[in-house]
């Protein structure tokens, strides 16, 4: 029953951000707009449960998610083999980019410091103690 609940939230968030897209002539996705909902309603303790119970349950049988994709590709196998290379570049080039900005803002949130790491002053090693031998 948890599971149903949760689900139910997440649609309605969805739902949420797909009217206030629509609603205000908002730029961004609707689900975009509903995942910031939901970011800012997980703060409210009595839904985290049942949120969490869905996402476990999604997370589960994410492999299912991905059947209608690779059924797509099947069906529109001559379209995309004809963009091939169209394709592979765009998905090369935003992967780095996403790795890119993802790097440079975890390295802005972390407050990492973005010079070059200061060198230590040289120590000289330290002599070894003369070992004393009693006569």
């Amino acid at each position: 029953m948890t599971a149903l609940q949760g689900l139910a939230l997440l649609l309605m968030f969805q739902v949420a951000g797909d009217a206030l897209t629509h609603a205000l002539g908002l730029p961004f996705p609707g689900p975009v707009v509903g995942f910031v909902l939901l970011l800012a309603a997980l703060r409210i303790a009595a839904l985290r449960a049942p949120i969490a119970t869905a996402a476990d349950l999604l997370l589960t049988h994410l492999s299912l998610l991905f059947v209608p994709v690779g059924v797509g590709v099947i069906t529109y196998l001559p379209v995309v083999s004809a963009h091939a290379a169209p394709l592979l570049v765009v998905i090369v080039l935003s992967t780095w980019i996403g790795l890119a900005v993802t790097a440079l803002l975890l390295r802005r949130l972390l407050g990492a410091d973005t010079r070059a790491p200061a060198r230590a002053p040289h120590v000289p090693p330290h002599p070894e103690p003369e070992s004393r031998t009693h006569d």
